[in-house]
């Protein structure tokens, strides 16, 4: 029959479009990804508010064992993969989609906002960002961050930076940690930088101040990103002026 593929925006239940919502609804079986991020509501909260159960979906489950679970009860009936944020923000949903394809599934995609463009409330403009990238937990001798943003930031675009995270066993790099990393590699402790944490909430935390000054800030929401922006337009430069820490 039907895969849907839905968006869940960033923070809550509310946050699903009433295009997901009604897809939902119609659905037999409702899955939940739960390793690539997570929202400040919990799975029943969720079934309340769709008036269906949650099938909790890890890793190992989307990656390993879709055909016996999603893709099976998406022959059988209509079936809805919820992702936090875009349905595409994941390259495994990619994957995801591909395997139902060559199944003969039918695949049903309904977007939301993600971190990508969410982003934007900093008051930096999209359009100027370059590679976006992450750093892991198990970061010993990796360089790949610190190089993603030189060479962004060689061509003036700003860095976009996800920290790791592992929402079933509830950890979260923090701002702290990912600047840590990044000055032992080499950046510049005075350099600007602007620390997110829970964006999509009505209250999200924001703050823009040096590198060192911001790893000694304390935020209390998850998950948590960092920006490294390059040369600012005066619109940008003023906007970030809101967030000075």
């Amino acid at each position: 029959m039907t895969l849907y593929m839905i968006g869940l925006g960033l923070h809550d239940e509310k946050d699903i479009t009433v295009k997901g919502l009604e897809a939902i609804k119609n659905c037999d079986a409702v899955y939940l990804e739960t390793y690539t991020s997570s929202l400040s509501v919990d799975i029943h909260k969720l079934e309340g508010f769709y008036g269906k159960s949650v099938i909790p979906a890890n890793r190992a489950l989307v990656e390993q064992q879709a055909e016996e679970t999603i893709l099976k009860d998406a022959k059988e009936g209509d079936a809805a993969f919820l992702v936090i944020g875009d349905p595409f923000g994941a390259t495994t949903h990619t994957d995801l989609k591909m395997r139902a394809m060559h199944e003969g599934i039918e695949v049903v995609v309904i977007n939301n906002a993600s971190i990508l463009n969410a982003i934007g409330i900093v008051g930096l403009e999209l359009y100027k960002f370059g590679k976006a990238t992450s750093i892991p937990f198990a970061n010993d001798g990796v360089k790949t961050p610190f190089e993603v943003f030189q060479k962004n930031d060689k061509n003036k675009l700003h860095t976009l930076i996800l920290l790791d995270l592992d929402p079933d066993n509830e950890k979260y790099m923090t701002i702290k940690e990912a600047l840590e990393f990044l000055i032992k590699l080499g950046l510049d402790k005075d350099r600007k930088c602007v620390g997110c944490a829970g964006i999509g909430a009505s209250d999200a935390e924001i703050a823009c101040s040096s590198a060192e000054l911001l790893a000694e800030k304390s935020f209390t929401k998850y998950p948590q990103c960092l920006i490294i922006p390059s040369d600012l337009h005066f619109v940008e430069e003023d906007m970030l002026g809101f967030w000075k820490d």
